[in-house]
């Protein structure tokens, strides 16, 4: 405690503190110091001021010389002794001896979580801690609430009990979470707003309009107006709040329950249900649908999330970090896929690749799977407009990176059995194999560094800042509205499967970087284009710790749906 005082600038350095001690030691005032350490300091004291042969002297007639503090004029005694005359009022000798309204400053500079310790030393900081000022600081630091508290605690409901009751026990739902949803999965953010806690389903544009901002649906909330514990109420359907249930058992997953599911039913039946349901996902009616097969998708889509009431089980997923040499800022993007409409991928990048991992999905590729995998060593040079709008040439240019590629692989294919039966060989056994991974993973970044540095770099010899694009004939886009500039160009492969996730293999294609927010991938053999582009919410709480953290969350999700 008396750290804390010092850091603070309203204690006194230790010399000083105990040269006051000394003198009080008759008054039988309490000391953090014990005999040895005191006898240390007066004993260096007397050998500052030379002291040789003098014995103890209860008088003090005879004054030595004088040492300098912190606080005042400090006298020693021939016989050891210190007089300190003080300039200013009495430093307090501990924390707690502090003035309130200081307390109440220190204390709210520290995390919520450490304050009930802080309440265990007694009974005065116990009062302290029950300051409105502490709370209000904490909820507004660690949360972000800025307005609506003092009107909470005119309700009845205290900053600390708003702390204590619903922000603090329901922490660790706050962030991005994909909920289980068999293939079709999702993205929910769960967020402090204003004095709830909302969880926000997050939905992409009517399709094709890719570029218009994203679209939310309250599932549930959380809050103390009507009682003083927290609430759970479920907000799906359309006939208002109503009781649910939120569980919290494994580490970065949760669940969620309604206990009234007749708020979800419409007095129409199924039949108004599907055709509510319709207008909010795709922005249209079945009749302005003339493609029988997306009518069948639509419907099935309908049929399998409608089942679960909102009882659904969230698993935690983290943004993608940034590095320096990222090709793009990575993130969310939301993309046209086809039939299945808009779906959103998340965007990270690895070494030389950058990758696009599903959050929502489709009975084809589900959520969670690798959609795209760019090779961002291998840049594709476009050629002028006129060769760009023949299919042909650009399946020449983006299949002669394609067989370049199956060649390398083929080739480390049979080199790495030698290489693992030369590593058992060696003197060091697996040591050495590990050696040798460690060298070729140094390599790898190595190599990582030099090739990302290339593609996303101007030189005389890449190709220009911003070049001419048009779509091949015969590819089908859906939306016709696309950049006709774009920055850069590389080789990738795209996931394709049939039905249920079926016969699941990678097609190569072309990455098209357009700027900073968007970019389009050419799929060959379906002879279609994608076109992403950047959600640009803010999300907090979303972003991973590290690398490692974010890596393992993919291979889970992929799990999740294979």
């Amino acid at each position: 405690m008396a750290v804390c005082a010092r850091l603070c600038g309203v204690g006194q350095s230790r010399r000083c503190r105990r040269r006051q001690r000394q003198n009080q030691q008759d008054q039988g005032s309490d000391s953090d110091m014990d005999e040895e350490e005191e006898e240390q300091i007066v004993g260096q004291l007397q050998g500052d001021v030379g002291g040789g042969g003098g014995g103890p002297d209860s008088g003090g007639a005879t004054a030595g010389p004088s040492v300098a503090c912190e606080h005042g004029s400090c006298h020693v005694n021939r016989g050891g002794s210190l007089d300190r005359t003080s300039t200013g009022p009495p430093h307090p000798q501990s924390l707690a001896e502090l003035p309130p309204e200081l307390l109440v400053e220190i204390f709210s500079l520290l995390p919520g979580t450490a304050l009930p310790n802080v309440a265990l030393v007694g009974k005065k900081f116990r009062q302290i801690l029950n300051t409105e000022t502490i709370w209000r600081r904490r909820c507004m630091e660690e949360f972000g609430m800025k307005d609506d508290l003092r009107k909470l605690e005119v309700g009845g409901v205290s900053s600390r009990d708003l702390y204590v009751k619903l922000l603090h026990p329901y922490r660790h739902i706050l962030g991005l979470w994909q909920p289980d949803i068999g293939p079709y999965g999702g993205l929910l953010n769960v967020v402090v707003d204003g004095l709830f806690i909302i969880g926000w389903m997050y939905l992409p544009p009517h399709d094709p309009r890719v570029e218009d901002p994203m679209r939310r649906r309250p599932l549930f909330r959380i809050h103390m107006w009507e009682s003083q514990k927290a609430t759970v109420e479920c907000m799906y359907g359309h006939k208002g709040p109503h009781k649910g249930d939120i569980q919290t058992g494994k580490k970065d997953e949760f669940s969620t329950k309604c206990n009234q599911t007749d708020h979800h039913r419409m007095p129409g039946g199924r039949q108004e249900e599907f055709r509510t349901w319709l207008e909010e996902e795709w922005g249209r009616t079945l009749e302005e649908i003339f493609h029988e097969h997306m009518q069948e998708l639509i419907l099935m889509k309908f049929i399998y999330t409608s089942q679960y009431d909102n009882c659904l089980t969230y698993r935690r997923i983290y943004l993608p970090p940034v590095m320096p040499s990222d090709l793009l800022h990575p993130g969310l993007f939301k993309g046209t896929y086809g039939s299945h409409g808009l779906e959103i991928v998340m965007l990270s990048f690895h070494g030389t690749s950058a990758r696009a991992t599903k959050l929502t999905g489709d009975p084809n590729v589900p959520a969670g799977q690798l959609t795209l995998d760019v090779d961002l060593s291998r840049p594709v040079v476009l050629p002028d407009l006129e060769h760009q709008r023949n299919i042909e040439e650009l399946s020449r240019l983006v299949l002669g990176v394609h067989a370049e590629v199956q060649r390398e692989e083929q080739q480390q294919a049979k080199d790495t059995p030698a290489t693992v039966r030369g590593a058992a060989e060696g003197a060091c056994g697996d040591a050495g194999a590990a050696e040798e991974v460690e060298e070729e993973e140094e390599e790898r970044v190595t190599c990582s560094d030099s090739c990302r540095s290339g593609p996303s770099s101007s030189s005389s010899t890449g190709p220009p800042e911003a070049q001419p694009f048009v779509l091949p004939l015969g590819v089908m886009a859906r939306n016709e509205v696309y950049p006709r500039t774009c920055r850069k160009c590389f080789y990738g492969t795209g996931l394709i499967a049939g039905h249920g996730f079926t016969s699941p293999e990678r097609t190569p294609g072309l990455f098209v970087l357009f700027d900073e927010d968007r970019f389009g991938f050419i799929w060959l053999e379906l002879k279609s284009f994608s076109l992403y582009s950047r959600l640009t919410d803010h999300l907090a709480h979303a972003h991973a710790p590290n690398m490692e953290r974010f890596e393992a969350m993919l291979c889970n999700m992929q799990s999740w749906t294979s």
